[in-house]
């Protein structure tokens, strides 16, 4: 077991109130929950958590997770996607996800360690800030979803999509966890 993944008991969600396995990444993912809804005016109704993406490519299925996506005015606005250590190896992945998510490409994407942040702007995939201070908070978002169109990808576009995320957040974790995993 890695040590990220060391259980530690149970903890109580913030946004759902369910039950679930406490571990260090899970006190991450909690503690950043907290921040959207105490710090960036968010309501707990505004926050999906743990949604998952199936994906399947060449008939292989698997699953990737999206830890938040943030919903203004009925419109996925935002995901955020948490994980221990680099923020530039999830970019990528992250962006994916923000464009399979919904029927839409999502605006932004938000990679964090619960330290350090990205926030990237999902049509041209680059990072338009840093920093968690730097995620949009909730009058904010509604002031740029003003602006935003919601756009659908192709066909093409998609399939690509996810076979990115299908490599990052489906093959490489496999590979990555029981190497990583060895390591402690």
């Amino acid at each position: 077991m890695c040590a990220h993944e060391l259980v530690l008991g149970k903890t109580i969600d913030f946004i759902t109130g369910e039950t679930l396995v406490d571990t260090i990444d899970e006190r991450a993912r909690q503690k950043i929950a907290r921040y959207l809804v105490e710090e960036k005016g968010y309501l707990k109704s505004d926050i999906e958590v743990r949604r998952e993406i199936a994906l399947t490519v060449d008939g292989n299925k698997g699953i990737a997770r999206v830890d938040f996506v943030i919903w203004i005015a009925g419109k996925a606005f935002m995901i955020i996607v948490f994980g221990p250590g680099s923020l530039v190896s999830r970019e990528r992945s992250t962006v994916a996800a923000a464009r399979l998510i919904a029927s839409y490409e999502v605006p932004f994407a938000v990679v964090t360690n619960g330290q350090a942040a990205e926030v990237l702007e999902t049509r041209s995939g680059k990072v338009i800030a840093e920093g968690l201070e730097n995620i949009p908070s909730k009058a904010e978002a509604l002031r740029k979803l003003e602006t935003r169109t919601f756009e659908r990808l192709s066909e093409k576009r998609l399939e690509k999509e996810k076979r990115i995320l299908y490599a990052f957040d489906v093959l490489a974790k496999c590979e990555c966890d029981e190497f990583t995993c060895n390591l402690y």
